[in-house]
């Protein structure tokens, strides 16, 4: 699955209002259940998500986290980013502010695919001009513009 399928314009929020962890989860579900039309299923998506967060902060990178779970309650892989020009208190394993939130949310028979997609935004954030970019981007449409061109560089090193 290609990231800038997975992460459209329409499941690009670039103004995040959130200051901390928990509000951005909740942000960023809601944009996911409303842009997936996944009503009803907010609370086992949230619930995903925390379970997960309690083993270890997915702050992984300066100014990014990439929280993700997996749960019954969908079918195959979903996810939205996100993007703060405030900077999130995320608890990062660095103890910086968050700038740039991927969540992914897979159902629990796609194990596979899930590693797959997170391999690849770790491969994806690992270039420095991306964070950059992406930061720059004014619009959801221009963010995933970004997300495009740098996917696209990606795979192309991997061929």
């Amino acid at each position: 699955m290609l990231l800038q399928e997975l992460f459209t314009p329409s499941r690009i929020k670039v103004n995040l209002e959130s200051e901390d962890k928990e509000e951005v989860f909740e942000e960023l579900v809601d944009l996911l259940v409303r842009s997936y039309h996944l009503e009803g299923k907010r609370d086992q998506i949230l619930e995903a998500i925390r379970e997960r967060e309690q083993k270890m902060s997915t702050g992984i990178k300066t100014g990014i986290a990439v929280p993700h779970g997996k749960t019954n309650a969908i079918e195959g892989n979903v996810g939205v980013l996100g993007v703060s020009h405030k900077g999130i208190d995320y608890g990062a394993l660095d103890g910086e502010p968050v700038y740039l939130v991927f969540l992914l949310v897979s159902s629990m028979n796609e194990s596979e695919q899930h590693l797959k997609v997170l391999k690849k935004v770790a491969s994806l954030i690992e270039y420095t001009d991306f964070y950059t970019k992406v930061m720059e981007a004014d619009t959801a449409e221009k963010a995933h513009a970004v997300l495009k061109q740098f996917e696209d560089i990606l795979d192309y090193q991997e061929t």
